[in-house]
């Protein structure tokens, strides 16, 4: 995350945010990632396909037919079926969901349970804890990312990957009983990904506060004539009905910053950008609330997912010293619309 609004270098004090079950325990044990639980991944215990087919050579399929999944969307599934391995990840829809799509790039939230397809054995899951896990997919394994991409929010959907795909480059990972050369099963509940845009009622703003314009994807302001407010600017202006943010939340967001003096824009998700000389799609930013300059910490604490806000935030509450790279001038205000498309 290079653009979202960071706290103030002088009192810059980056906090990782606890990472799910899945990404400490098993999906970032195979990739080196930060924020590693102590307690490492769970125990492995036997699915009911286990004691019956521990014992037998795995065979190689060529799909993902012979593996049985019962239970309904968001709970504990029940998965059987006889050792085997794949040459190349596979996935398989189990539930349609009638959501957006799953995209390379973007944040996932899920419930999952993973099977080791040599023995059977469960080695990792979420539907204990009675809460789903969100991780980037472009943060974990191959073969999560390779199964999920194109799948829909609300499906169900059946993953095998090769030991390529899982942890064959970490050789294996002893304590979850994944050997090299394992073929890894999980079953995938997407409960959530972002939102291409706000989404709600829309709030009427009072007068006197800068207007926005334009379409969706592409928001202009108007900013009154004036001295800029010196207190924090909080506006609703698209009211979302999603999870609401919290203090201890990953914010997905799209945004467009500008200087109150001038009108300048300084900083911008819904276009493409340059950066190091190269052209950078235009796309949505992530990080901690709690990495963020402290206006938008308080302005975007308990609003919900698909809310668009108007925020205008004094330079006590951003840069008062200014932030050369970003193009703001000491004391500068600064005023923000933001969407909120996700929170994990």
């Amino acid at each position: 995350m290079d653009y979202l609004p960071p706290r103030p270098a002088r009192t810059l004090r980056r906090r990782r945010a606890a990472r799910p079950a899945l990404v400490a325990s098993v999906l970032a044990l195979g990739l080196g990632l930060a924020g590693c639980s102590a307690g490492g991944p769970a125990a492995p215990s036997a699915s009911p396909s286990a004691s019956a087919s521990a014992a037998a050579e795995p065979a190689q399929v060529a799909n993902l037919d012979g593996v049985s999944v019962e239970g309904r969307f968001g709970e504990s599934p029940t998965v059987k079926f006889a050792p085997f391995t794949v040459a190349e990840t596979q996935s398989k829809v189990l539930i349609e969901g009638s959501g957006p799509e799953v995209t390379a790039d973007m944040a996932v939230t899920v419930h999952y349970q993973g099977l080791n397809g040599r023995t059977g054995q469960v080695f990792d899951a979420s539907y204990a804890n009675g809460k789903p896990t969100s991780f980037k997919l472009n943060g974990v394994i191959p073969g999560f990312s390779k199964g999920l991409v194109g799948k829909k929010q609300g499906s169900r959907v059946l993953i095998a990957m090769p030991g390529k795909d899982g942890y064959d480059s970490s050789g294996g990972i002893a304590q979850a009983g994944i050997q090299v050369g394992d073929t890894l099963v999980f079953v995938v509940d997407i409960v959530s990904v972002p939102l291409s845009g706000p989404s709600g009622d829309k709030v009427t703003q009072p007068s006197g506060q800068p207007t926005v314009s334009g379409a969706l994807n592409d928001p202009r302001i108007s900013i009154p004539a004036g001295a800029a407010p010196s207190q924090l600017v909080v506006q609703p202006l698209i009211k979302g009905t999603g999870d609401k943010v919290a203090t201890d939340s990953t914010v997905v967001v799209n945004y467009r910053g500008w200087l109150w003096d001038g009108s300048k824009q300084i900083a911008d998700t819904y276009a493409a950008k340059m950066v190091n000389g190269q052209q950078v799609p235009a796309a949505p930013e992530s990080g901690p609330l709690s990495d963020l300059i402290k206006g938008w910490q308080t302005a975007l604490k308990g609003q919900p997912v698909g809310s668009r806000i108007l925020i205008v935030v004094p330079p006590s509450q951003a840069y008062p010293d200014g932030s050369p790279d970003q193009g703001i001038p000491a004391g500068a205000t600064l005023v923000y619309v933001v969407d909120i498309l996700q929170v994990y």
